[in-house]
């Protein structure tokens, strides 16, 4: 469903696992007019190679960006360029995708500090605030741009101008009894759980410029982070995530959602 998705797009943290699935994916499915944002820390590294093979097969559909979540100067400079590439368009649609977890898996209280805290709370957290923060402006002209003022209402969706925030059934306080005992994480359970705070706020606050804002948990995917017993692929769940997304509207902000539409209680 992912074809009825369109406009200017912004994935972060696309150089590998679910955001380069989801570049790939949105490269392929969407229509000819769509323009892909692939941002990540370092666009002409070896871990991007994959990336850059995805804009040579898409000649003039995606744009690499350096863009480091921990670094308020990188997301401000990726905004001038997203900006200056688009001129008088919007920014239709911002995944916050980019995460990191550490210690590694399980996390336990005996081998998290101060530092692990810190550090991931800047990346999950601090990095999808600021970028939803200063891309505001663009998601604002998107808005404005896709639905004039006299058709708004009940109009909020993917396709005009949305955040989605990937988030996880472990940000869930309601489900941890069930899910702790798989994984500790410590540090990216906290974060992901203030991410969904984030979006909750976001999701009231920016419903006046008519931005839809909703967390989706991507499932349990065979990822870097999600290990190879997992039993997603990351073109399953990223099919699915397409599909909702591409369903959303009005009711959904603000919600925390599965790759299959399945509201997750906070």
């Amino acid at each position: 469903m992912s074809e009825t998705l369109r406009g200017n797009v912004l994935v972060t943290g696309s150089n590998r696992g679910i955001g380069l699935e989801l570049v790939q994916q949105l490269a392929e499915a969407t229509a000819e007019e769509t323009h892909i944002y692939a941002g990540c820390r370092a666009p002409e590294g070896a871990g991007a190679e994959a990336l850059r093979a995805l804009r040579t097969r898409y000649p003039g559909k995606i744009t690499i960006l350096k863009l480091d979540m921990s670094d308020e100067d990188s997301i401000s400079a990726a905004v001038q360029v997203v900006n200056e590439q688009i001129g008088a368009g919007g920014l239709n649609l911002l995944i916050n995708n980019a995460a990191i977890n550490q210690p590694d898996k399980p996390g336990s209280l005996s081998a998290t500090g101060k530092k692990d805290l810190m550090e991931v709370f800047e990346t999950n957290v601090v990095g999808p605030f600021l970028i939803a923060k200063m891309f505001l402006p663009l998601l604002q002209r998107a808005a404005e741009m896709s639905c004039p003022e006299k058709d708004l209402g009940d109009k909020m969706s993917c396709r005009r101008s949305a955040i989605i925030n990937v988030s996880t059934a472990f940000s869930s306080i309601h489900k941890c009894p069930e899910t702790f005992a798989h994984a500790q994480m410590y540090p990216y359970r906290a974060s992901k759980a203030a991410l969904n705070m984030v979006t909750r706020c976001q999701s009231e606050d920016f419903r006046k410029h008519h931005i839809l804002v909703t967390a989706l948990h991507p499932g349990w995917v065979r990822t870097g982070m999600g290990g190879e017993e997992a039993v997603l692929s990351t073109k399953e769940s990223v099919s699915g995530m397409l599909a909702v997304m591409s369903s959303l509207g009005n009711k959904d902000g603000g919600l925390l959602l599965d790759w299959q539409g399945n509201a997750i209680p906070w």
